[in-house]
């Protein structure tokens, strides 16, 4: 009987753990939304490890490096006109391991000079307590 109770208390305690993780990376692209739509990239860029191995693929294929990352967004979107107000849909957030999740979803920027959009898929990692963005594919 008690270890049917550890069974059910671990099951519980792993599923709260997911809730919560899942919290936690839907707030991380929470602020990144609300910090690019304020039109700052450098917040924004706040979600994402700060490292040169972190990965992002675009249309012009893979960007390896934080700042690299950095320098390709401000070049991009260099006004606010630019950046537009940035929504994102969440599809999925679904956990690989305790320290690493997989997250899928859709973009969109409104903006006077066309609205553009698509879809992304994330990898994020906890990193010193952190949840950060260690792989994006943004198409």
């Amino acid at each position: 009987m008690k270890r049917i109770l550890l069974v059910a208390f671990l099951c519980y305690c792993t599923a709260a753990n997911a809730r919560e993780d899942k919290a936690r990376i839907v707030a991380v692209l929470s602020s990144q939304s609300e910090a690019w739509n304020r039109g700052s990239i450098e917040d924004y860029m706040q979600g994402y490890w700060n490292n040169d191995s972190l990965v992002f693929v675009g249309k012009s294929g893979p960007t390896y490096g934080y700042r690299r990352t950095l320098e390709n967004y401000k070049k991009s979107y260099s006004d606010t006109t630019k950046m537009g107000k940035l929504y994102f849909d969440i599809l999925q957030v679904k956990a690989l391991s305790k320290e690493c999740y997989f997250v899928l979803g859709k973009w969109s920027l409104k903006r006077t000079i066309g609205d553009v959009g698509g879809y992304f898929t994330l990898i994020f990692r906890k990193i010193n307590g952190e949840w950060k963005i260690v792989a994006d594919h943004s198409s």
